[in-house]
């Protein structure tokens, strides 16, 4: 029986499109939530996202499920080899690059060798990047001459996964330093751009 009601709970949980902030919130108290495992294989063929690959700004509500915000995060700056390289590419394989998820609950760091996030700034931060139910933040060093290009490998990976997944998004330079000050970022770094996601309204 409570197996029966586990699974109707699961099923419903996938129905209602479970907020990844609230799917995860038992572990945020600690300032970090485990993702679940991401899916590396299935989508949609490479040549159809790209014909489907497009800016969009109009966000519905919902927010992205624990588990589609996993797949995200790991198709944009993800280990996918053994010896920790990466999804995107970098000069020299610095992968001096870091990526922040700006959600309900926070604005979290993108642990890839832990697949969780960890808190960086307490509080809901999203209507500084215009109100999308999830804003990923490129930051890279201010004085490295190849950061622009590293941050624009990283929001290709993921407009790629919007159009194989069906979700808008757009990458903006404004909004990039609303949170100059704020925000804790590694010595000498900077957010040089950032990306709205969610389900198309």
């Amino acid at each position: 029986m409570k197996r029966i009601v586990a699974i109707a709970l699961a099923v419903v949980f996938g129905l209602t499109g479970l907020v990844a902030a609230e799917a995860l919130a038992a572990d945020a108290g600690a300032g970090r939530m485990a993702l679940p495992k991401s899916s590396t294989s299935g989508g949609m063929p490479l040549m159809e996202a790209l014909a489907a690959r497009s800016a969009n700004r109009n966000f519905a509500d919902a927010a992205l499920s624990e588990q589609t915000l996993s797949n995200l995060l790991w198709a944009t700056w993800g280990i996918n080899r053994p010896d920790g390289r990466r999804t995107a590419p970098t000069a020299m394989n610095k992968q001096a690059v870091q990526v922040y998820a700006a959600l309900e609950n926070g604005v979290w760091l993108y642990d890839a060798a832990g697949n969780s996030l960890v808190l960086a700034l307490e509080g809901d931060t999203r209507a500084a990047f215009g109100g999308a139910p999830l804003t990923l933040l490129y930051a890279v060093p201010a004085d490295d001459p190849f950061g622009g290009m590293h941050a624009g490998a990283l929001y290709q990976n993921a407009g790629l996964f919007c159009a194989s997944e069906g979700l808008a998004n757009v990458v903006k330079r404004t909004g990039a330093d609303a949170l100059d000050g704020k925000l804790p970022l590694p010595k000498g770094y900077k957010v040089v751009i950032i990306q709205s996601i969610g389900y198309p309204r």
